[in-house]
Parts: C-alpha cells; structure tokens; sequence
C-alpha cells in the first residue's frame, strides 16, 4: 500500500448513499484522512465554495446534479479547477469513463467499493497533488529569482552606462569651463583698463579727427564701457551655474565601490533636481514646477551613493510626470530623522494620485501606466531592490486618486557588518 500522505485540507465526500458515504468515511478515517460530506453536487458546490478539499470523491449518478455537471463546474472555475476529482459509479461502460476523465477527473474508482483499493487510489492522487504544489511553488520561487536577477542586470547596466555617460560630459565640459571661468577675472581687469585709457583720449583729446567723430556718433561707447562689466558678470554667473551641473552631475554618477560610503543625503537630492531642472522649469501651457525642500540636519549615512542616487531620479521623473498637466504643480521632499538608527526621505506631489490597484502592482517589474516607448516598468521595481536589498531599508507609497502621491524611503544610518559589502548580480540570480 502506498506510504499514508497527510494532506493540508480534507477530503470531500459526495454521495447520495448513506451505505457508500458510511463505508468511505470510515476507510478514510481509519488512515487518519480529514473528511466533509455532501448529498448531492449543488451541495458539494456550496462546501467547496466555503472551504476547498485537497481531493474530491465525486458520485456520478444523483439526484439534482449528477457529477458530470458538478465536475463540469467545478473545472470551469479557476478557483477551483485544480482540486482533483475521482469519479465514483456502477457505470462500467467505456464511454463514461472517457466522458470523466476527458472532463478532468484524475481516476475512477468501481462500486462496489473495495477499501484497499479507494485508499490507495486516494493516497496515490494526494501524493501527486502535493508534488504538483511543490513543483508550482517551486517554479513561481524561480520564476521570481530570474526576473529579480533580469531588473538587476538591467540597473546594473544602466547604472554603468549612465556613469560612464555622464562622467564623461561633465569631464568634457569641466575643461573649457575652466577657461571661461579664469579668463573672467583677467578681462574684467582689461576693460578697466581700457575705459580708463578711453577716458584719458577724451579728457585731452576733445577735437578728434572726424572719421573718429563719427563713429563716436554711430556707437555709444560710454553705455558700452557701463555695460561690459555687467556682461561679465552674467557671463560669470553662467559660468557658476555651469560649474554647478559639472559638479551635480559628477557627484550623481559617483562611482560606488564594494563597500558602502558615509555621504550626505541632500548632496544626492540636489544634484538630481539640478539634473533634472530643464523638466522643472515652465513648458508651453504648464507653469514652473514648484519645489519645496523641508531638510532637516541629518547625520551621515552609510550607502551605495549612485545607486540610491538612480532611486531619487527615478522617482521624482515620475513625479515629473504626473505634473504635466496640473495647474500650479508642486513637489515636496522633505526629511527626517527617525529614532535613533534610521532616516526618512519623502517625496510627494499634488498630481492625480494612483488607484489601489496601480499602487499595488507600482513595484512590480515591467508594468508601468505609460504609453508604449515612454516607459520600461523597471524603475519603481529597480528601486525597491536598491533599497531593499542593497540598503535593507524600505520604500512605500501613499496615494488615492485625486490626493497626488507620496514616496517615504527610510534607511538605516550605520553600517552593518552583515550588509557592508555590494552583493554581485551573479550571487543573485
């Protein structure tokens, strides 16, 4: 007889036979088998609906609802279409039993009962039933490390050639920079001493020759000298704003070693809205987008720079978003210190919020709201594991439709001994 299978749930009887339920009932029993009885197939319906059994004993012939149309049902409900079904019946003619099995039952058993016989068979089919959830189990379980291991893949990759992009711009502009921003200072003192000299040609020579008049009377070089040092300026204001971004953009891309840094949070925040200031200013009908921070005095914390960096880009483009088409749009990012180990970082906009079953799916990886092409469906998921997994921190989101949308990252400040060291995407997947 085949080893004695004890399954999570109960066996359900259906039979509209006192004799046939008493007999099964009690073989059941005996091996230690959970049972629940119904008369009839509509009653069998209602029990499932209320409590699904690991396995069903199905009489064919009753009343009411025979078990073809109660296997039938029960099949073309996708709650309920994996519970396997015996087929109990006198009917020994070929074609009921293809009629069965072809309905998706896994066996029949023949009336008169023989007990070994049901046993086994019960025992056999509970055993395959639990291996079927195993296996199942087992591939969701894989089918989830491979997808975990593609999303980081894909940030790995984009994170390297983002950097290298990056790092690369801001090196080619830092050096004729360079040269703007020295030569500045040098010309400033050129043009002062050229309105002087000028100065000194009109103190003593009042009666120039008249190709000299004339130009003097077709330019107006005593607005010109006013104006130069004022160009200067703006052109050294320019120069700092460019230096500025260089540097947003190299502190962004910052190369992130195997072990985490001890960096200040709003040196990330603010390199990314620098980053991102084109899309913050107005364009066409929608206003400039206003940007509150509320920063509090943070200690250090310990992290892979770059990669909580992508994080904070990632969620305020998709704040971004939201905002096109709102009338005086606003984003809040806020911060805190919570206890004694951890911060909060929080972004939120005034946008037109998520519906529950948006935000439910927000980290999952590949789905995304956006049009074909404007999105991957990998940036939220690609979070989640930067500060899950890299930082054993936590992300959540908080929105209703019509209330915008909040993002609340919150990190551990120190460095764990467990957690220090960057973990290879190859030692993931």
């Amino acid at each position: 007889m085949t080893a004695s299978v004890q399954p999570s749930g109960f066996i359900l009887i259906v039979d509209d036979t006192p004799t046939n339920i008493s007999v099964l009932a009690q073989t059941l029993r005996q091996a230690g088998l959970a049972i629940r009885i119904a008369n009839d197939g509509v009653g069998a319906l209602e029990q499932v609906k209320r409590e699904q059994p690991a396995l069903i004993l199905l009489d064919v012939q009753m009343p009411v609802m025979d078990g073809f149309e109660t296997c039938r049902r029960l099949k073309a409900d996708n709650t309920t279409s994996h519970i396997p079904i015996i087929f109990m019946t006198a009917l020994s003619d070929k074609a009921s039993r293809v009629k069965g099995l072809s309905m998706g039952a896994v066996d029949y058993i023949p009336k008169p009962f023989e007990q070994d016989e049901v046993l086994a068979r019960v025992q056999v089919h509970l055993q395959l039933k639990n291996l079927t959830d195993q296996l199942e189990e087992r591939v969701e379980e894989r089918t989830r490390e491979l997808q975990n291991a593609q999303v980081q893949l894909v940030q790995q990759e984009k994170l390297a050639t983002l950097g290298q992009l990056i790092a690369g711009v801001a090196h080619e502009i830092n050096n004729p920079m360079a040269c703007i921003a020295n030569n500045i200072e040098p010309a400033y003192e050129y043009i002062q001493d050229l309105s002087e000299l000028i100065g000194l040609y009109q103190k003593h020579y009042s009666d120039p020759a008249p190709e000299i008049s004339e130009l003097l009377a077709n330019r107006d070089i005593n607005f010109a000298l006013q104006d130069l040092p004022r160009l200067l300026d703006s052109m050294d204001l320019s120069a700092q704003r460019i230096r500025d971004i260089s540097v947003s953009l190299r502190n962004f891309s910052r190369s992130d070693t195997n072990t985490k840094q001890a960096v200040d949070i709003h040196e990330g925040l603010d390199s990314t809205l620098v980053i991102l200031g084109h899309r913050i200013k107005s364009s066409g009908e929608r206003p400039e987008i206003m940007v509150e921070k509320r920063y509090s005095n943070l200690p250090e914390v310990a992290c892979f720079p770059s990669a909580l960096n992508q994080v904070f880009m990632n969620i305020l483009a998709n704040a971004l978003d939201a905002l096109e088409a709102v009338e005086e749009p606003m984003i809040l990012i806020e911060t805190k210190v919570v206890g004694d180990s951890s911060v909060d970082i929080e972004i939120a906009d005034n946008g037109p919020g998520l519906t529950a079953l948006i935000k439910q799916r927000l980290f999952e990886p590949l789905f995304t709201t956006k049009p074909i092409g404007k999105g991957t469906g990998l940036g939220l998921s690609i979070s989640r594991q930067i500060i899950v997994e890299q930082h054993q921190g936590r992300i959540e989101c908080f929105s209703a439709p019509g209330e915008g949308c909040k993002f609340v990252i919150s990190l551990p400040v120190g460095n764990s001994d467990e957690h220090n060291s960057y973990q290879p995407i190859a030692a993931i997947a």
